[in-house]
């Protein structure tokens, strides 16, 4: 399930043709969790955004808020199983 509203606890910056993208896409939807994927294909000004926030431009990178919090949190470290202690510490459904 995707979540396409600000609502979402779950943000993921992503590409087509990414492998990773594509590996933490999957894991959401098999743990059946909303997310707003935010595509950087082609768009240099949301890579520009990475770096203003992380100082990276590669993506995947998965923004994460606590229940009941605007505050999001991001995940830049390249693997599941940083997404999945991500989540854990934000509480979030894993």
């Amino acid at each position: 399930m995707t979540q396409t509203n600000q609502e979402a606890n779950i943000i993921l910056w992503a590409k087509d043709g990414c492998h990773y993208c594509q590996e933490i896409k999957d894991f959401f939807q098999e743990k059946e969790l909303a997310y707003q994927v935010i595509d950087v294909t082609q768009q240099d000004n949301f890579r520009d955004i990475l770096f203003a926030k992380y100082g990276i431009r590669y993506v995947p990178v998965v923004e994460v808020a606590p229940a009941g919090s605007q505050t999001y949190q991001g995940i830049t470290d390249l693997g599941l199983e940083h997404v999945i202690n991500g989540l854990r510490q934000a509480e979030i459904g894993v």
